[in-house]
């Protein structure tokens, strides 16, 4: 009988294709259970924490990412093949072992000073989430907020988590500056999906009560409904639409599962956990976005998709954009207040 570790969104330590040996074992193996049950956090301390973004299907020019590896078990998640170059498994390992950048709040102060550094937003998560559990106690994120704003830097946050309402004293002084967006994901409206798919994020309830505090603090939200699977998710595209609209959000963005590298060998194994009568259903649904594949590198390619079932997804967002988002539209950020020697004049006092 397997024994189901609550939080946990993959089901084994799938194989890291750079390690020669292979070594796996399930999460429900007796002498591995109590080994992944809780999160392990290793200090890091890298040279740069700003990355230049080079994946059109960010619209940010930077990112920043204070955490490697995401609490929140995610069974789809695109970053898991990133947790492999740190030689670790992209399996249960990117839920558990967590790289903690601890500098990084220093490091961003030293890129901010760079001569002739020009301001662009940059965003806070695109890989990892910055306000998974972790940050709760670490409060690395919080501190690069604090820099940003003492830079006077616009600043754009992604995140599956209710937590990014305890940093509200820094983000509505960013907002009165027109400094922060917030983009809370919600891929679901369905509760009982939402424990399944994203295990360890906020439930759906407390993200939309997120939503709509930071929306009456004046910040500008925008709410991920992504990504869209076929046969779970996509018959929740217009209810979805319609409560975050609701709770104050400015306007929505969506993107099209994808099974890249070793995501799919962790999708596949979640499926069969979870929704063994529906696996094959949609494993078949989602390749038919992908000219029969189950992932998709090319970026036109992967966001558009092909086929019915791409069509019917676009549609169905084109007429929740227009009937709950017709008079809505969000602003771009300041970028001519930024001040890269702010932190040289404050050291004088």
């Amino acid at each position: 009988m397997k024994k189901e570790i609550k939080g946990q969104g993959a089901v084994a330590n799938i194989h890291n294709h750079f390690e020669k040996n292979r070594y796996e074992k399930s999460i429900y193996d007796d002498d591995f259970e109590e080994a992944v049950a809780k999160t392990k956090i290793q200090n890091i301390y890298p040279k740069t924490i700003v990355n230049k973004v080079k994946n059109p299907d960010l619209p940010m020019a930077y990112s920043m990412n204070p955490y490697q590896g995401c609490e929140h078990g995610c069974a789809y998640c695109y970053a898991r093949p990133t947790h492999e170059y740190w030689g670790y498994s992209a399996g249960v390992d990117f839920e558990r072992m967590i790289l903690a950048k601890r500098n990084a709040p220093e490091l961003l102060e030293k890129f901010f000073k760079k001569k002739g550094y020009r301001a662009e937003t940059i965003m806070l998560s695109g890989n990892t989430d910055c306000y998974q559990p972790i940050e709760r106690k670490l409060k690395i994120t919080r501190g690069l907020l604090g820099v940003c704003l003492e830079y006077r830097h616009p600043v754009s946050i992604l995140t599956k988590n209710a937590l990014v309402t305890r940093d509200l004293d820094i983000l509505t002084q960013l907002a009165e500056k027109n400094l922060v967006t917030v983009a809370l994901s919600i891929p679901t409206i369905n509760e009982d999906l939402r424990r399944k798919m994203e295990p360890r994020t906020s439930s759906v309830n407390t993200k939309l009560q997120a939503l709509e505090t930071i929306s009456k603090a004046g910040i500008p939200t925008f709410v991920m409904i992504a990504p869209i699977i076929p046969g779970l998710n996509s018959m929740d595209i217009l209810p979805t639409a319609e409560a975050v609209a609701d709770r104050g959000a400015h306007s929505f963005g969506y993107t099209l599962v994808r099974l890249n590298d070793t995501v799919e060998p962790v999708f596949i194994d979640w499926l069969d956990e979870h929704y063994p009568d529906r696996k094959d259903k949609v494993l078949n649904q989602i390749a038919s976005l992908h000219g029969g594949k189950l992932g998709e590198k090319n970026v036109a390619k992967r966001m558009a998709g092909e086929g019915n079932i791409a069509d019917v997804i676009h549609n169905t967002f084109k007429i929740a954009r227009q009937k709950y988002f017709k008079d809505k539209k969000m602003e771009p950020l300041a970028t001519h207040l930024f001040d890269g020697t702010k932190g040289e004049q404050l050291s004088l006092f």
